[in-house]
Parts: structure tokens; C-alpha cells; sequence
């Protein structure tokens, strides 16, 4: 069953890495830029170790092999 994201409730959501890389495993959304339509332009996700940000395509959070919501 595929996951359902709202994109809308995306901030500040938590995510774990299940293939971690630089001991990276725990995530927390920490930006998300919006168009007038409410579309995603951009999504920034933030490591809660090293403190490092990247911008994903928030679509690929739906990825049961590479992502589970919440911190695990």
C-alpha cells in the first residue's frame, strides 16, 4: 500500500533513512516552498545529527525502501 503524504502537513515531519549514508538515519522537513496553486516548488530535509540540509523531491518519501515516517 502505497503511502498518502500531505504535503501540507510535511513540515517539521520526521522521517528515518532506512539506507542511511554518514551515519545520517534520523530526518526532520525543515522547509517547504509552495506555488499560489499549493503545489511543491521545493523541499528542504535536514539531518539531526551533522545538522545538513538537502533539497529532496518530496515525492520520493513515498519510497517504502528508502524511507518510514517518524523516527525508528
Amino acid at each position: 500500500m502505497a503511502l498518502m503524504i500531505n504535503p501540507k502537513k510535511l513540515l517539521n515531519s520526521k522521517w528515518t533513512a532506512l539506507k542511511p549514508q554518514n551515519k545520517e538515519k534520523h530526518f526532520i522537513i525543515s522547509e517547504i516552498e509552495f506555488d499560489e496553486e499549493g503545489q511543491v516548488l521545493s523541499c528542504s530535509i535536514e539531518a539531526i545529527m551533522t545538522k545538513r540540509s538537502t533539497l529532496i523531491q518530496w515525492q520520493s518519501l513515498k519510497d517504502p525502501l528508502q524511507w518510514q515516517q517518524g523516527w525508528k
